[in-house]
């Protein structure tokens, strides 16, 4: 089942494939260890097979949804003016 995300969001690497292509216009394979397992990226746009480009501190890189997951930003409810 492939997940869908939103131009823009945020996401993480929940796990690493044998290798990961570059998101340039002729894709290159790169060792795994070019990200890391938690590492936070933007996506950038949908491929075609399947693949989403992700920009990550390291450059851009083509994943499957598959080794990713989206961040979703939980924000702290502000405290109420009821204190007294």
């Amino acid at each position: 089942m492939s997940q869908e995300f939103a131009i823009g969001s945020k996401v993480r690497v929940v796990a690493l494939p044998l290798y990961i292509k570059t998101a340039e216009p002729m894709p290159m394979l790169r060792p795994p260890d070019i990200i890391h397992v938690g590492e936070e990226g933007i996506v950038l746009d949908r491929r075609p097979g399947g693949y989403w480009g992700i920009r990550f501190a390291n450059g851009s890189f083509l994943l499957d949804s598959q080794y990713l997951e989206s961040v979703e930003t939980h924000t702290q409810p502000k405290p109420s003016s009821e204190e007294a």
